[in-house]
């Protein structure tokens, strides 16, 4: 026993050199984060965390004291939060062969507005638009490098425009519907992580369920996802004109209905892209909307969808109140411009035939009430100054004309070259509605933006600049709609859920080091609708793969991204 005894301090100074060796020997953490509050991206209250990152993940969370690393950032009085995941962007997709992450230029391809929000993952080819082969898609984008990482869909709409050529305006033939499964499979084997479709757009709205649940159930084998844009986000589709379209066009809830279909027959998760209410005469409908995705939900459909917070969408930013077929182009030049349209006699055409006159005004009510009202329409552009920044319904009085009168009259005292005369944005939501999404445990948070520079002008949606920070500032921290960790959520760990991503979207052990530090008493959107090119504040830090693509509050023009390949 003594002898044992006597050997203890030898054998205890032997463990704590062989201890100190082996701490020499780990290598430091190339980052350690100290001192800041953490919320993990589960929807869990934000607790007291270090941490630390090596070979572009994260490998400890908590209490870490004072471990070696290469960069240490003290975060007190910050947060942490998980790289967002914008599960609806349009930094690329089949719109802009070269434009998006395509582009030649850097900056553009380090997606400035969206990464200084936080975001580090995009999921791009979005309402049926993606080039085609994905194969070529990734392989050029890989070369070129891009700030986020970048997850691809293959769009419906560029498949059945590939198969049907210009003749689309109609139901796909079963051979045709063959040939489009087959692409989707091709797409999937490349890399695709599921199937888009815009069905509110050309070629895809001439597309019938039978068409979309036979191609989308492609994406089964894989594991894949569909994301809708859906044929309709209100009372009537975008295309609808009273005075020339049949009645009975699909409603919101009839799209909703439709891919709900479509995630049932097909077995597939399905997403409802920008899920809103749109136009005065439907708002109050999101109750029924939500109803209808709850009770798929309850009897198993894998159904969710996301939404921008908003109350403007991306096609109010285009309201021209005046029916498309009343501006045909006159063949007579405006100041003497070759070839440029007149849009002045093309309407002073149709007032003066009483037929269409009627029919005209019949179109700019509808349009009007689709666009929020007259007190939600608002002019932003225009020759006569006196107009800018006021509703129609404070134009009209300005005027005195009627409403409908005001929007012609907008046209014929505006530009003779522009549609509408000038630009006017419509608000075509009510908050009430955007609220009730806004809330549920299943809406995803997506910008619906691409990417922006300010020189790309004053139209820009305020979405591209603000969508993330508004969500967390607007809507948890100032309105109460959500906690903040369920805001966080909505963009972190929920949209990695949806889309498959096991490796991204939470604050935790093993995961791809897509992190953002955060001011919360500082973090704002900035972006307006007349000064959209703003970035948000409070976004202190950003990494992609541990790689700093926002530092201190400014942009590194870092491109660590990579095009993301499904784990199946």
């Amino acid at each position: 026993m003594r002898a044992d005894w006597g050997m203890r301090p030898t054998l205890l100074l032997a463990l704590a050199l062989g201890a100190r060796l082996a701490a020499a020997q780990t290598p430091p953490y190339d980052l350690l984060i100290t001192g800041a509050r953490v919320y993990d991206g589960t929807g869990n209250p934000a607790f007291p965390a270090d941490v630390a990152v090596r070979d572009g993940r994260i490998v400890a969370v908590g209490r870490l004291g004072p471990a070696a690393a290469r960069q240490r950032i003290d975060a007190s009085g910050k947060v942490v939060i998980p790289g967002i995941i914008d599960i609806h962007s349009h930094a690329d997709d089949g719109s802009s062969p070269d434009g998006g992450f395509r582009d030649a230029d850097p900056k553009r391809r380090a997606a400035p507005n969206l990464v200084m929000q936080g975001v580090t993952t995009v999921v791009v080819n979005q309402d049926g638009r993606s080039p085609l082969p994905i194969a070529e898609q990734r392989r050029r984008i890989t070369a070129l490098g891009i700030g986020p990482h970048a997850a691809l869909m293959v769009g419906h709409g560029s498949v059945r425009g590939a198969v049907m050529g210009r003749d689309v305006r109609r139901p796909a033939r079963p051979d045709e519907v063959d040939r489009m499964r087959a692409m989707v499979r091709q797409a999937m084997t490349e890399g695709a992580w599921g199937l888009s479709a815009g069905l509110e757009y050309a070629p895809g709205r001439w597309s019938t369920t039978d068409e979309v649940v036979a191609v989308a159930r492609e994406v089964a084998p894989f594991h894949g996802v569909y994301i809708s844009h859906e044929r309709s986000e209100g009372q009537d589709p975008m295309w609808y004109w009273p005075s020339q379209d049949s009645a009975g066009p699909p409603t919101l809830l009839d799209a909703i209905r439709e891919t709900i279909t479509v995630g049932e027959q097909a077995g597939i998760r399905v997403v409802a892209s920008h899920i809103k209410t749109k136009g005065a005469n439907y708002w109050g409908s999101s109750g029924a909307a939500i109803q209808l995705i709850e009770r798929a939900r309850s009897r198993g459909v894998d159904v969710w969808a996301d939404q921008y917070p908003y109350a403007t969408s991306g096609t109010d930013g285009s309201t021209v109140l005046v029916p498309t077929w009343a501006l045909a182009r006159d063949e007579a030049p405006v100041d003497g411009a070759r070839g440029a349209a007149d849009y002045h006699a093309a309407l002073r055409r149709v007032l003066a035939n009483p037929e269409q006159d009627a029919r005209l005004r019949r179109d700019i009510a509808h349009e009007i009430q689709r666009r929020g009202g007259a007190e939600q329409v608002l002019v932003f552009d225009h020759p006569d100054t006196g107009v800018v920044g006021k509703s129609l319904r404070q134009v009209a009085t300005r005027w005195n004309v009627s409403e409908v009168d005001a929007a012609i009259q907008l046209q014929l005292r505006g530009r003779a070259d522009r549609p509408g005369g000038g630009r006017v944005r419509g608000f075509s939501m009510d908050e009430r509605d955007i609220e009730a999404y806004a809330a549920l445990p299943w809406v995803a948070t997506a910008s619906d933006a691409g990417i922006a520079l300010p020189e790309d002008g004053p139209a820009t949606h305020a979405r591209y600049y603000g969508t993330f920070p508004r969500k967390i500032r607007h809507y948890a921290l100032t309105r109460g709609v959500l906690s903040v960790e369920d805001a966080i959520r909505s963009m972190t760990s929920l949209p990695a859920q949806i889309m498959g991503m096991r490796d991204r979207g939470q604050v935790r052990e093993g995961m791809v080091a897509d992190l953002a530090i955060l001011d919360l008493d500082r973090l704002a959107d900035k972006a307006t609708f007349t000064a959209p090119h703003q970035y948000a504040e409070g976004v202190e830090w950003v990494f992609v793969g541990g790689t700093a693509v926002v530092a201190r509050g400014a942009l590194t023009w870092a491109l660590p991204g990579q095009v993301l390949m499904p784990t199946r």
